[in-house]
């Protein structure tokens, strides 16, 4: 069962949620050789006061 997890900045829509899951679950079935039912996707969010690039927050930004 192939297990994809993505780590993001809060705030996006659950429509944009939806379009991720699935665009990301097509390509690991057309990779991987299994059914959409095995394909187990996570979306990990933080908020932007809990996450950094180059030492400065993303609501520093």
């Amino acid at each position: 069962m192939p297990e994809v997890i993505v780590y993001a900045v809060e705030g996006r829509s659950i429509e944009q949620h939806r379009g991720l899951v699935k665009d990301i679950t097509d390509a690991v079935t057309r990779n991987f050789g299994v059914t959409a039912e095995q394909v187990v996707v996570q979306i990990v969010e933080s908020a932007p006061s809990r996450k950094a690039r180059g030492g400065i927050l993303f609501s520093d930004r």
